[in-house]
């Protein structure tokens, strides 16, 4: 039986347990409506036949809603931040992320989680939404922004991301992840590495060849935090729809619907990194494929 309790919070905020384990989110950019087309493989009209997702995940003209939002696990006596968002001041070619001024760093200290208290910042993998909050900006030099912090990133997935030339991907290892292995603080760590008692990673690879999902594990619950092997709740009942920044579509694919089958009709508390509310959710079988429901706790 699952333990884990839902606790009600604002908008940006909300708390998971996990056996003796504390998930807070934080919420970067909340509610963000987008075309279909920019992220995913697909259109409205594909969208518009799943009526389910609607109001949470889709509005009623059939575009996708999603989160930008990073989670703080506590466990094992350690502040592990899950992908560190977009970042401010930073200059990028897609407008919704350029130059943006959001309230993030004050957001973690309202609930209780100052830069200087994290002790281990986590990346699934190194696109530009998941290492914006690495660094900021302080007398025009990017520095970290949590200098008490191990980060860690897969060895395979930075490797991949020193030399990859996509979109926004140069300016964010630069302004983002090579600032970290500058002052020391990098850790280049395996697909499975287990973080502590509680915290493990799980190679997830598609969307990148280095990507990395996040279990954990305490007494007899288990939630898994997705990072982008699924983007969004459509994919759950489409699983063959890629987004259209992923490595290898077909890995993505087999790693979408192996982890989907694995979680389905069980226990395992699903975290969608870039869900909408609720983003944490139970994942069914449905004829061939799968749907989600809110997690109630």
């Amino acid at each position: 039986m699952n333990s884990l309790v839902a606790e009600k919070a604002p908008t940006t905020f909300k708390t998971w347990q996990v056996g003796d384990v504390t998930i807070t989110r934080i919420n970067e950019l909340p509610g963000t409506v987008i075309p279909p087309d920019f992220l995913l493989k697909t259109s409205s009209e594909v969208v518009g036949r799943h009526e389910w997702l609607k109001p949470s995940y889709v509005t009623a003209d059939n575009q996708l809603i999603t989160n930008i939002q990073a989670f703080i696990v506590e466990a094992d006596g350690l502040r592990i931040l899950v992908d560190p968002c977009t970042g401010n001041d930073k200059p990028r070619e897609v407008p919704s992320f350029n130059m943006l001024k959001t309230e993030f760093l004050l957001d973690m200290e309202r609930a209780g989680f100052p830069p200087l208290s994290i002790d281990v910042v986590l990346c699934t993998h190194l696109h530009v939404d998941h290492v914006g909050w690495n660094t900021r900006l302080e007398n025009g030099k990017w520095v970290p922004t949590f200098p008490n912090a191990r980060y860690l990133f897969s060895r395979a997935e930075y490797e991949y991301a020193a030399g990859y030339k996509g979109l926004m991907a140069e300016a964010a290892f630069t302004d983002s992840v090579m600032p970290i292995v500058d002052a020391g603080l990098a850790d280049l760590v395996d697909m499975d590495h287990q973080i502590s008692k509680s915290v493990r990673l799980e190679p997830a690879i598609g969307h990148t060849p280095g990507h990395c999902c996040i279990n954990i594990v305490s007494g007899e619950s288990h939630l898994v935090i997705t990072g982008d092997l699924i983007h969004h709740p459509l994919q759950a009942c489409e699983p063959d729809i890629c987004s259209n920044f992923c490595w290898d579509e077909d890995q993505a694919r087999a790693t979408r619907k192996r982890q989907l089958q694995k979680w389905a009709d069980s226990d395992v508390v699903v975290l969608g990194t870039h869900f909408a509310d609720p983003c944490a959710v139970h994942v069914h079988k449905h004829a061939n494929v799968w749907k989600v429901s809110e997690y109630k706790g």
